[in-house]
């Protein structure tokens, strides 16, 4: 009989029988489903399946157009120790029916699981890992970061404290036993004064003290690990010091016990490899936790009180008091405590920490400001619009630290070597000490040859190559206004070699402006605006608004204008101040019977400059010309020669007409242009250009969501629009496009810092293994020490983390 497995989860979009069964259709179309039902009244679906994991079943009922119901939750896991214990707590998660994902992060010593709902809960979940034997915690949503930033500084300072005892211990021990290798005449002391029997029992008490007090962790954790058929680093350093300490312990209370010519002690051996053990994980601790200094620099941005106006009078209350709608003062230089809206007052506000733009900006009553942003010399009295989880600020914070608990692709490779790793050590560490045995000259030739491979093969480095890089690359990337949200785009990108942008609001400011104004004999600049900018202040359009806005800025006075009119596709006309005035296209004009005269080559000249003309006749006759366009940001055309200089082809997609394209085109030095294009058709075009290779697009807006979901890395404006927004892979926080440059940037930076580090951690473990198991020992009578293998253990880890925290010095693109 065969043995299957039952899955309910809970799935969208049934709304009749006829739903159900073609939800029904497609799950029992996937090969390995022994049965399957779907109920409309509860849009549960449940599933009997045999070998079927819980993501083939989404992807079915996904494309049949009824998505499932997906849950996620973050747990901190205790107890990882190496890139062994990640895949047996992601392979204990996964084996829970139900669970689609499940990415464990040794940096973070977190877990980021994802179940179909109503298939699995936290509680499952935590079980399985548990199960696993690694502690489990639910993490709080909500505020997550302190805590675990807490407990990394305990575990720091728990490993301080216990590498200060271990090397107490551990001098005497050493200077007994090694000390005549750097103190003429020292063994003659110790036995002349105390004796050799003496000597090894003060040692035996010392380093047995030293295994059971500060080197418990590796004893309690390795051999249960050990015990449950899942070895990892623990299991290793507690096998090589016992292996040590028995020995020795032999050799000094029943040396009959040994064959002739092997009584030796290695006391000093499992102490030192202990507490060099100890101390390159308290090295390891301490560079871990600045590795979260992002995140906390994000968090301090917040201030942790506010005062709050309640029945008339200003309280101090704590931010996590504040809710919707209570009014908050903010005095001159403190921070905005939460999302709100100016209800009283004037200030200009520092909002660098979310733009990157360093000239504070405007605010007044109406306004929407931003938590932890700066106030300038004004007080501001905000209404709170948005608390806790729901501010930008902590919007950020979610997105930096979902980015750092990504696993990327690259990270598959080596998940594959690893979870074969520690086994294929232990047949090593055997396969030495019976080679020795049979060939080499003493016991303890063997003993020391297979207590160095098991020490100095830990696989910590492997664990550490890629989280940490991303963790630091992502947090980086952050504090430059660049937010990745979806880890992976971290290393897609940096394989990037197309970069298609959107024109309007991505290399444009997005709002037209008035650039040019040419008037006809007998008329003068002002006078023309004045009039024009009267009648255009009837009308919403853009190009309307842009004209007012000029003549508001050049202090003009607008007259009252009657009798107004708009004639759709052409233009506007009014009476203003008696006269008739009339702005639109050149063909109104025409229909009007104006004559344009001189102003009618001109208008061509600016049409070909991406300018749209606006003519302008009073009483019939033409008075002037206006030129409105969507102005060039400044930094684009330099963002484009940068990115062609680099490799990367450049293309532009726009809905607008081929003309005004290929004039911003050409100004920009873009060679590839895909104009008039529908929103529909912009993914289409995005497309299209795949076959150039990894592709990235960048735009702000609604139409520009299906293009940026259909690029390979989807580049989102952070002035633009939520749904862009959500549907991007990386958010630039402020408008200004050197953004996509320092995205490339720390994207490429980061993975050339991820395979320094594997490079290591592999490169590490290849050249040194051979080297403990005596492989130079034949030629040159070299034989690795276990305390040399321990300190060369502890630095690869230290040496990978340290290397990754060499991005927090990337500087940003200008």
């Amino acid at each position: 009989m065969v043995e299957s497995t039952h899955i309910s989860f809970e799935i969208e979009g049934l709304s009749c029988a006829s739903c159900v069964g073609r939800a029904e259709r497609a799950l029992k179309a996937v090969p390995g489903v022994l049965s399957a039902g779907v109920n409309l009244a509860t849009s549960y679906a449940d599933v009997d399946a045999d070998g079927v994991d819980a993501a083939t079943l989404v992807k079915a009922v996904s494309e049949a157009g009824y998505p499932a119901v997906i849950e996620n939750a973050r747990f901190e896991v205790e107890g990882l120790s190496c890139a062994s214990c990640v895949g047996r707590a992601e392979r204990g998660a996964l084996a829970v029916p139900g669970v689609i994902d499940a990415s464990v992060n040794l940096a973070t010593s977190t877990a980021t699981v994802s179940w179909l709902k109503g298939s699995a809960t936290r509680a499952d979940v935590s079980r399985a890992i548990t199960q696993a034997g690694y502690k489990v915690t639910a993490l709080d949503p909500e505020a997550p970061t302190h805590s675990l930033d807490e407990k990394r500084g305990d575990e720091a300072a728990d490993l301080w404290r216990d590498t200060v005892i271990a090397a107490a211990l551990t001098l005497p021990v050493f200077v007994l036993e090694m000390g005549s290798h750097f103190i003429p005449g020292a063994a003659a002391f110790v036995d002349a004064t105390i004796g050799q029997y003496n000597s090894w029992l003060l040692q035996w008490i010392l380093v047995t003290i030293v295994l059971v007090w500060p080197g418990r962790r590796f004893l309690t954790e390795g051999f249960p690990a050990l015990f449950r058929g899942a070895p990892e680093m623990n299991a290793l350093v507690a096998l090589g010091t016992s292996a040590a300490w028995l020995f020795s312990t032999v050799s000094l209370f029943a040396p009959s016990l040994l064959p002739a010519g092997s009584r030796a002690v290695y006391f000093e051996a499992a102490a030192v490899i202990v507490t060099l053990i100890l101390f390159g994980r308290w090295l390891e601790a301490r560079a871990k936790a600045q590795t979260g200094s992002a995140i906390r620099s994000l968090l301090d941005l917040q201030p942790s009180t506010a005062q709050v106006r309640r029945g008339g009078e200003w309280e101090d209350t704590q931010i996590s008091d504040i809710v919707q709608g209570d009014v908050i003062l903010v005095r001159p230089g403190a921070r905005i405590a939460v999302d709100g809206e100016i209800v009283e007052g004037q200030s200009f506000v520092d909002e660098s920490m979310i733009t990157g733009e360093p000239v504070p900006v405007e605010h007044s009553s109406g306004d929407a400001v931003i938590g932890g942003t700066v106030n300038g010399t004004g007080a501001l009295h905000v209404r709170a619009t948005a608390v806790g989880g729901d501010t930008v600020l902590a919007g950020i914070v979610r997105m930096v630290e979902q980015a750092q608990g990504a696993k990327l692709p690259i990270q598959a490779v080596v998940d594959q070597v690893v979870r074969w790793f520690v086994p294929a050590v232990l047949v090593a560490a055997f396969a030495t000490v019976l080679i020795w045995l049979l060939f080499g000259p003493t016991l303890s030739h063997a003993l020391v040859a297979g207590v160095s491979v098991l020490i100095v093969a830990c696989p910590c480095a492997m664990g550490l190559a890629t989280p940490t890089s991303v963790m630091v690359g992502t947090g980086r990337a952050a504090e430059l206004g660049v937010l990745f949200r979806k880890g992976s785009a971290l290393q897609t990108l940096s394989q990037v070699q197309t970069i298609a942008f959107d024109k309007t609001g991505t290399l444009t400011a997005g709002r037209p402006e008035l650039t040019d104004i040419a008037v006809a004999d007998g008329h003068d600049e002002a006078s023309v605006l004045a009039a024009v900018a009267a009648v255009e202040a009837f009308s919403e359009h853009p190009i309307s608004a842009a004209i007012v806005r000029a003549a508001e800025e050049r202090g003009l006075s607008r007259t009252d204008a009657s009798d107004f009119m708009s004639v759709t596709g052409m233009g506007v006309r009014a009476l203003v101040d008696g006269a008739d005035v009339i702005a639109g296209a050149a063909r109104f004009m025409e229909q009007e019977g104006v004559d344009l005269g001189s102003l009618g080559p001109l208008a061509i000249g600016w049409a070909g400059e991406a300018k749209t003309p606006v003519f302008v006749a009073i009483d019939g006759k033409i008075a002037g010309a206006i030129a409105v366009a969507d102005p060039i940001k400044p930094e684009a055309a330099e963002l484009v020669a940068r990115l062609r200089e680099n490799g990367v082809q450049v293309a532009m997609i726009t809905g607008d007409t081929v003309e005004t394209a290929n004039a911003v085109a050409q100004k920009l030095g873009i060679q590839n242009v895909i104009a008039g294009v529908m929103p529909d058709g912009k993914a289409r075009a995005v497309s299209g250009l795949k076959g150039n290779g990894v592709l990235a697009f960048v735009g702000d807006g609604i139409n520009d969501a299906p293009a940026l979901a259909a690029a390979d890395v989807g580049i989102a404006v952070g002035t633009g629009t939520d749904v862009a927004i959500e549907t991007a892979d990386v958010v630039l926080m402020s408008g200004h496009m050197t953004g996509v440059l320092n995205a490339v940037d720390m994207s490429a930076k980061t993975m050339r810092n991820i395979r320094q580090n594997l490079f290591w951690a592999f490169a590490y473990n290849t050249a040194l293994i051979p080297v403990a198991a005596g492989i130079l020992y034949p030629f040159w009578g070299v034989l690795l020490s276990p305390m040399l293998a321990a300190g060369a253990m502890a630095m690869s880890s230290v040496f990978v983390v340290s290397n990754a925290l060499r991005l927090r010095r990337m500087g940003a693109n200008a």
